[in-house]
C-alpha cells in the first residue's frame, strides 16, 4: 500500500488517541474516594479572617503576573512562529543542520524568557514580600540560568529527532518520530531524578532516627520499597513545606523538603510522607510518563494533518524551528484542562492512600492548613482557573475528604 503523509498521520492520531484514552480510563482513578464526601467547609471555619485576607492579597497579584507572563511568552512565540520573523531569523542560524536546530531553538528560547523576564522580576519581587522566598537575586538568576539551558536540550533533542526524521521518512516520518519521541519522553522522566534534579538541590539522607524509621516502616507496611529517603536543601530558596517522589523502577526516590523535616511535627510529616508513598504505591509518576509519550504520538499525527503538503517546512534547516515551539507552546496551553484534571484525580488518590495507611485524619488535615497558610494559597481560587491550571485539589476540599473520613462508619479505614 502507497501510505500518503495525511493516512499516516490520521493513523498515528488515532491509535496515539485510542491509547490515551484506554490508558487514561485504566490507569487515571476518576472516582478516587471510596466513602461519602461532606459538602464544602468554610474557609472561615478553617482559617482566619486574616490568613485568608492574606492569602487572598498574595494570589490576586501573583495570578495576574504569572497570567500576564504566559500571555507575553505566548505572544512571543506566535510573532516568531507564525510570521516571516521566525523564518528569516533561523536562516541566519550557522552550522549543520543539527546544529542549527539547536541554536535556533535556544534562541527563540531565550527570546521568550526575556520577553517575560521584567514581569518574572516583579513575581520574585512579590514572593519575597510575603516572606514565601530568601533567595538572593544572584541565585534565583542563575536558577532561571540552568532552567533556560534545561529547556533549551530538551528541545533541542526533540526538535532533532523530529526534523531528522522528516528529511528521511518524508511521508511515514510521523509514526517514527511519533515512537520516537514517545521512548525519549519515557527515557527522560527516568533519568530526570539523578540528572536534572541535582542542577538546582543538594540532597542528602535523612538522619537515623524516630522519622526515618517511622517512614521506612510506614512505606514497608504499604509495600512501597525504598532505598532511601532524601532531604533536599530547598530552604535556601523557599519558606513553603513540600515533598515529592520523581523518577520510575530504579530511579524512584521519595524527597522531603529540610523545612518540612525540621519545622513540622512528626504526625504531620508523615502524613505528607504517606501521600508521596501513595504516589509510589501506584506507579504515578509511570503512569503520567506513559500518558506523557502517547500525548506525545497523537501531536506528532495532529501536526502531520496540520502541515499537510507543507512538509517541506520541516526539512529546511532550521527554519520550522519556530513554528514548532508556537505550535507547542498552544497544544500544551490547550492540553492543560485534561492533563490537570487527570493530575487531581491521581492527588486525591494518594491522599486516600495517607488517609488509609496513617489512620490519623487530623494530622493530615493539620498539614493541609499548614501548607496552605505557609504557601499563601488562596483558599477559593477561581473555579475556571483551577479546571485549567490547578495541579492539585485546593486545602479545603483535601481537607473535607479527610473530615469525611469517620471510623465509626468505616472502621480501619481512618
Amino acid at each position: 500500500m502507497n501510505w500518503s503523509l495525511r493516512r499516516v498521520s490520521l493513523l498515528v492520531l488515532l491509535v496515539g488517541g485510542v491509547g490515551f484514552a484506554l490508558l487514561a480510563w485504566l490507569l487515571v482513578p476518576w472516582h478516587p474516594v471510596p466513602w461519602p464526601v461532606g459538602p464544602p467547609v468554610d474557609p472561615q471555619s478553617v482559617f482566619s479572617e486574616q490568613q485568608i485576607a492574606r492569602a487572598e492579597a498574595f494570589a490576586v497579584r501573583a495570578r495576574w503576573l504569572s497570567l500576564s507572563s504566559l500571555a507575553v511568552s505566548l505572544l512571543v512565540a506566535s510573532v516568531l512562529g507564525f510570521s516571516s520573523l521566525g523564518r528569516r531569523l533561523m536562516a541566519r542560524a550557522p552550522g549543520p543542520w543539527p546544529v542549527a536546530v539547536a541554536l535556533g531553538a535556544l534562541l527563540v528560547l531565550l527570546i521568550g524568557r526575556l520577553a517575560s523576564l521584567p514581569l518574572g522580576l516583579l513575581l520574585r519581587d512579590h514572593v519575597h514580600d510575603y516572606r514565601l522566598s530568601n533567595q538572593p537575586l544572584s541565585a534565583w538568576f542563575v536558577d532561571q540560568s540552568t532552567s533556560l539551558l534545561v529547556q533549551a536540550v530538551i528541545t533541542s533533542v526533540g526538535l532533532v529527532v523530529l526534523l531528522g526524521c522528516a528529511r528521511r521518512w518524508p511521508r511515514t516520518w510521523p509514526a517514527v518520530a511519533g515512537g520516537l519521541l514517545a521512548a525519549l519522553v519515557m527515557a527522560g522522566s527516568y533519568v530526570y531524578p539523578v540528572v536534572v534534579e541535582p542542577l538546582f538541590n543538594h540532597f542528602s539522607t535523612l538522619p537515623d532516627g524516630p522519622l526515618r524509621t517511622s517512614i521506612l516502616k510506614l512505606a514497608a507496611r504499604e509495600g512501597v520499597h525504598v532505598d532511601d529517603v532524601l532531604v533536599a536543601d530547598a530552604s535556601r530558596r523557599t519558606t513553603t513545606l513540600n515533598a515529592y517522589v520523581s523518577g520510575f523502577g530504579d530511579t524512584r526516590r521519595v524527597v522531603l523538603y529540610d523545612n518540612l523535616v525540621n519545622d513540622e511535627p512528626q504526625a504531620e510529616t508523615l502524613s505528607v510522607v504517606a501521600h508521596e508513598l501513595g504516589h509510589a504505591k501506584h506507579d504515578d509518576v509511570l503512569i503520567g510518563s506513559l500518558l506523557g509519550a502517547l500525548g506525545a504520538v497523537v501531536a506528532l499525527g495532529a501536526l502531520g494533518l496540520a502541515l499537510g503538503e507543507r512538509r517541506q517546512l520541516l526539512t529546511t534547516r532550521a527554519t520550522a524551528v519556530p513554528l514548532l515551539i508556537a505550535l507547542s507552546a498552544w497544544a500544551n496551553l490547550l492540553a492543560a484542562p485534561l492533563q490537570n484534571a487527570i493530575s487531581r484525580e491521581i492527588e486525591t488518590r494518594a491522599d486516600v492512600t495517607a488517609l488509609e495507611s496513617t489512620h490519623d485524619p487530623a494530622a493530615f488535615a493539620a498539614v493541609q492548613k499548614q501548607l496552605a497558610v505557609r504557601g499563601l494559597s488562596d483558599p477559593t481560587p477561581p473555579a475556571v482557573l483551577q479546571w485549567w491550571f490547578g495541579s492539585h485539589p485546593p486545602a479545603l476540599r483535601r481537607i473535607v475528604i479527610a473530615q469525611s473520613c469517620d471510623q465509626q462508619v468505616f472502621p480501619g479505614v481512618c
